[in-house]
């Protein structure tokens, strides 16, 4: 595109800015232009401005700047500034360049992917100086930036009623309602981001599981299992992840002819957004156990040391044939389906289960049902069944039905995963027996047993935990913390 000056902007404000335009924040401010906002940009390297201007600046309106000075000066108040740049010492570099420029009421958004512990600390000392700040997660990647993202901002009621509009303006729309909502205070919205990447590790996880099943247990080729995740994505794993699943695997590598998923090293990298849902989920004490073993598995996928010496010394064990007859074959595939589909559900409700938790720590009022809503469209693990969650705990807040302590208990996700049960441990003995990795798989019907059990072996380890430690433990018959000395006559005793 021919470059725009823009001068017909001499004197006018512009009712947003974007700091930082690599292919994030670039994107996102072309966004902001094409939706009829005026927009400021910011680079602190000038060039990448230039080209922003020189590429797109006939797209709409766009309001240049050299400096941070010049940047805050060609905003409206109360003046609104989104930074698109790389998290940890450059965001609060940023933030303070900003801070130190802008008045009393304005705000500072980080549109970055930000542990929410930094939020919070960040929206702490911003508030102090009188100013807003704003933790905001983005999903969708480069293409949602550019046409229409999720997003998840924090902040107070007073910043989201200039940003609201704002926002709304350039997110994604599912079923007429655009997929954006105030999440709640300081890091509300970045701890709502960090789960839904977490439930995205584990969705990856389980697809990626899937796929070894029906390649190494079936034999199938990768064009074969694309036409699978094909004929998956027309019913209730209709998604966004099953839908480039297929895309991918029928991909065919240019330069040597094979199926690209064959060429492709098989590490899988992370940038920390599951670590950290695994982390803070063992400090609220609520078990992920899909999303945890889908970050464990990207480390195994790492260990190069490792998987080259067993390529030297091989471990013994079956070779991944599930030795299933080729009349048979599709009646696996369905069980693998009803698998992934059940486990899904579980690492959803895992993860809803920790925003909940997260919530009553921080003292947020987080609407579970809206947050679902705008994970519809615009975000990576955007899925057809987000609808059903919305309706569940809109049904909940609408006193439709009774509340549950977690979606395995609604209605609808109970009657599912339970008619998929069968299936599911099929599916995960087989691949036990055959020698197939299925860490999320089993460990997803691990914790559905373990909710189903009336007694969990915790009543032993709690006894070993009074036994060398005397760490108490609970009666069944009656109330308080009881302590056995264990030498002697081993006598009871109450200690509280």
């Amino acid at each position: 595109m021919a470059e725009n000056t823009n001068a017909g902007n001499a004197g006018k404000k512009a009712n947003i800015g974007v700091v930082g335009l690599a292919v994030m924040g670039s994107n996102l401010a072309r966004n902001l232009a094409h939706h009829g906002n005026t927009v400021a940009v910011f680079n602190r390297t000038y060039a990448r401005t230039e080209t922003l201007m020189k590429e797109h600046g006939t797209e709409g309106n766009f309001i240049p700047a050299k400096t941070i000075e010049e940047f805050v000066a060609s905003l409206s108040k109360p003046r609104t500034a989104i930074i698109m740049v790389k998290a940890g010492a450059p965001t609060d570099a940023m933030i303070e360049a900003l801070a130190d420029a802008m008045e009393p009421g304005d705000i500072i958004v980080d549109g970055g992917n930000s542990f929410y512990q930094d939020t919070i600390r960040r929206e702490k000392a911003i508030r102090a100086r009188g100013l807003h700040f704003v933790g905001c997660g983005i999903s969708g990647g480069e293409e949602g930036a550019l046409n229409g993202p999720s997003m998840m901002p924090g902040g107070t009621e007073e910043s989201w009623k200039t940003l609201g509009p704002i926002l709304k303006s350039i997110a994604a729309v599912a079923e007429g309602e655009p997929c954006v909502t105030h999440i709640g205070t300081d890091g509300a919205g970045h701890f709502v981001k960090m789960v839904h990447n977490g439930i995205e590790y584990a969705d990856m996880q389980l697809i990626g599981e899937s796929y070894d099943l029906l390649r190494r247990g079936l034999g199938m080729t990768p064009q074969q299992i694309g036409d699978v995740f094909d004929e998956w994505n027309k019913g209730d794993l209709n998604s966004y992840l099953v839908e480039i699943t297929s895309e991918v695997l029928h991909q065919v590598d240019a330069k040597t002819g094979k199926p690209f998923v064959d060429i492709v090293v098989d590490k899988a990298g992370m940038k920390g957004t599951g670590t950290w849902t695994v982390q803070t989920a063992l400090g609220l004490a609520v078990p992920v156990t899909g999303i945890a073993e889908a970050v464990f598995a990207r480390g195994l996928s790492g260990m190069s040391d490792q998987r080259a010496e067993n390529a030297r010394t091989p471990l013994a064990g079956p070779d991944g044939d599930l030795g299933i007859a080729d009349a048979d074959k599709a009646a696996f595939v369905e069980a693998v389906r009803q698998a992934l589909y059940a486990s899904k559900i579980v690492a959803y409700a895992q993860g809803f289960d920790e925003i909940q938790a997260g919530a009553k720590e921080y003292g947020w009022n987080i609407d579970l049902g809206a947050v679902a809503r705008i994970w519809r469209g615009g975000c990576i693990i955007r899925a057809k069944f987000l609808n059903r969650i919305s309706e569940a705990y809109d049904n909940v807040a609408a006193g439709k039905q009774e509340p549950f302590s977690s979606l395995l208990f609604d209605d609808y996700f109970k009657q599912a995963v339970e008619s998929a049960q069968d299936a599911w441990r099929e599916v995960v003995a087989k691949a036990a027996l055959a020698g197939i990795p299925v860490p999320a798989f089993s460990s997803s019907l691990s914790y559905y047993d373990g909710l189903r059990s009336k007694r969990l072996p915790a009543a032993l380890i709690q006894g070993q935990r009074d036994f060398f430690g005397a760490h108490t433990y609970g009666r069944v018959d009656q109330p308080g913390a009881f302590h056995t000395l264990w030498s002697g006559d081993r006598t009871e005793i109450q200690t509280a």
